[in-house]
């Protein structure tokens, strides 16, 4: 649009008048929904931007909006005047009721065909609930992950959409287009139906904390147990950046190791060893144990930032409690130890990519879903938080085998793992032998020995569940069919009663 255009329509805005000029709306502008807002306008979008509080409006076209194309509305209704048909709104706001209260708000003005996108992080079942419920009213509603931050809602997000498929060739052109772009493929598809976009954004944001704290247990072993510089930690991260772990939070860690305070100390070593979180990977354990799948990793990064946030009674129970001599334990060479590490952070992020896909299958089953899981692997390749090369290699699994139920039986992830065993687990050794927290690394490893295992010790749990709480259980011998025993009998029966399956 030419500046003459843009006078014009600047001049009608302006003077009250309606016409359906804009592409989509936004509701919401705070940073995420004034970067997504800019992104779309660079991208030939006529975007019509809406706050509850009118004056951040005028304050956003005065100042980030200014020479674009962008519109403003002073109320919801002189918002729905200016989109063209079939609307399309996207929410950018908090999570939970304030969703609900601007859906409530809309309804009234909107038509049948229109069309509601929340890009914020909702939970599942919330969009799942609302999908429903528009979906009786003629209404198409989306549920979107959108993942990169601020910066990846500029110049290029992760796109994670679901809900109802009839809206999808209405939206797939902006989202495709602001979406990021990796080797020309764009990081944004249809998910699936209802809740499947927020769900797979919840899974993704699981990881992220997965990520996080794996990365965190490898800075804590090179700088408490061998003792390296922050900027040798930096540079050993920068290394790996070139190789396996090429990620945005490998890279990001670097920087954080390198930079300063004005008087020359690194920063991170001032900042309270105190994690927060706002719930997604609460959700995401949460609902490995709803669908009973054992993302262990991911449930250990959670407790670790709960432990972390314990920090005043941390610091009273380390005057109190003992732990190992770290004198006497030594880690030969400090650069195989490096390697070592290294070794164990890639064999634990596979586990932890494995066992989030788990739970992405397990879902899918249980609501119906028709996920396409190389294509969310290609999703999450570029513009959002866990960005990296390794998902390349989970696109080509799932490439190579749609139907495969764990990454570890892939080949590639198979050796790789194989591969790192050794150095995993003499990792994990040392770190107990000197006293060092590792629960990611260590939960990793003790599920990896779990899935590999023919046979586990749960024969004795039923047993005992049977004894005290006759629950039953299956003979090997049987199976299908769940016995009791009368454990206190006389005659040490081995089965009292029968029970059909």
């Amino acid at each position: 649009m030419g500046n003459a255009a843009c006078k014009s329509l600047s001049f009608k805005v302006r003077h009250g008048k309606s016409e359906q000029v804009a592409d989509i709306a936004v509701i919401g502008l705070a940073v995420m929904g004034q970067n997504l807002i800019l992104n779309m306008n660079d991208h030939g979008n006529v975007v019509c931007a809406y706050n509850r509080t009118p004056d951040k409006v005028t304050k956003f076209l005065e100042n980030e909006a200014k020479n674009t194309n962008v519109i403003g509305a002073k109320s919801l209704e002189d918002m729905v005047a200016k989109l063209k048909k079939p609307r399309r709104i996207m929410l950018m706001v908090k999570a939970g009721q304030a969703v609900d209260d601007f859906i409530g708000k809309l309804l009234p003005l909107l038509s049948k065909g229109d069309i509601i996108i929340d890009g914020g992080n909702s939970e599942h079942q919330d969009t799942t609930r609302r999908c429903r419920e528009m979906e009786k009213k003629g209404i198409l509603y989306v549920g979107s992950g959108v993942s990169g931050g601020e910066e990846g809602a500029r110049y290029g997000p992760s796109l994670m959409p679901g809900g109802h498929i009839a809206a999808w060739p209405h939206i797939k052109d902006i989202f495709q287009t602001i979406c990021a772009q990796c080797e020309k493929d764009p990081c944004c598809d249809w998910v699936g139906e209802e809740g499947a976009g927020h769900f797979v954004k919840m899974v993704h944001n699981g990881i992220e904390y997965g990520d996080m704290q794996l990365i965190a247990e490898a800075y804590h072993l090179m700088k408490d147990v061998i003792g390296l510089s922050h900027r040798e930690m930096a540079d050993t991260f920068s290394d790996w950046n070139r190789g396996v772990l090429d990620s945005f939070l490998i890279e990001i860690t670097a920087n954080i190791l390198r930079y300063k305070d004005d008087d020359g100390m690194p920063l991170v070593t001032k900042i309270r060893d105190s994690a927060g979180q706002k719930g997604t990977g609460k959700w995401t354990a949460i609902s490995a144990l709803d669908h009973g799948m054992p993302v262990t990793l991911i449930a250990e990064s959670v407790f670790a930032r709960c432990l972390s946030s314990l920090q005043e009674e941390r610091i009273r129970a380390s005057a109190i409690l003992r732990g190992p001599d770290k004198s006497k334990n030594g880690i030969g060479n400090k650069s195989d130890f490096v390697e070592k590490i290294r070794k164990a952070l890639y064999a634990s992020k596979i586990v932890s990519y494995a066992q989030g896909f788990m739970l992405l299958r397990e879902a899918a089953e249980n609501f119906g879903w028709k996920l396409n899981y190389g294509g969310i692997a290609l999703m999450w390749r570029g513009g959002c938080i866990i960005r990296s090369a390794f998902l390349g290699k989970i696109r080509d699994a799932f490439a190579k085998d749609p139907e495969l139920s764990n990454l570890l039986l892939d080949d590639f992830f198979r050796d790789a793992v194989h591969d790192c065993q050794a150095a995993w687990r003499a990792v994990i050794a040392k770190s107990v032998e000197i006293g060092i927290p590792t629960p990611a690394f260590s939960t990793a490893l003790a599920f990896y020995d779990g899935y590999r295992a023919e046979k586990l010790p749960a024969n004795l749990i039923q047993a005992q569940r049977d004894y005290f709480g006759a629950h039953t259980y299956e003979l090997l011998s049987d199976p299908g069919k769940f016995v009791h025993t009368n454990w206190t009998g006389l005659g040490g029966s081995v089965s009292a009663t029968t029970y059909d399956a």
